[in-house]
């Protein structure tokens, strides 16, 4: 019975660590999008078009959608987003990965 017990507590850690990893890689792939799509969205607003609709063109090719963006001032740029794909593990829905970043040039920190 004791064999059995360390079996089952070993595979409940085992499945938690690999929810966790899961959930790692997701946010890890969220601000990875986030990243991406706040340089598009800078690059854009210096370029003088639509900083946001070039944001979200860059989250969809990254499998992210932009949940906000705004423009700060000083040609910086803030975007959020989140996964259009849910974490899930054993078919469990956990939730969305989300991120935040912002880009604009070096002279606006």
């Amino acid at each position: 019975m004791l064999v059995l017990g360390v079996i089952a507590a070993v595979l409940v850690l085992a499945l938690g660590l690999a929810a966790l990893a899961h959930a790692q890689a997701a946010r890890g792939a969220a601000q990875a999008g986030a990243d991406l799509a706040a340089l598009a969205a800078a690059t854009a607003a210096r370029d003088g078009s639509d900083p946001c609709g070039r944001a979200r063109e860059v989250a969809a090719r990254n499998a992210v959608a932009v949940t906000a963006c705004a423009e700060q001032g000083g040609g910086v740029v803030r975007v959020d987003v989140a996964s259009t794909t849910g974490v899930a593990v054993l078919g469990v829905a956990l939730g969305r990965a989300t991120a935040a970043a912002r880009a604009g040039p070096a002279t606006a920190r």
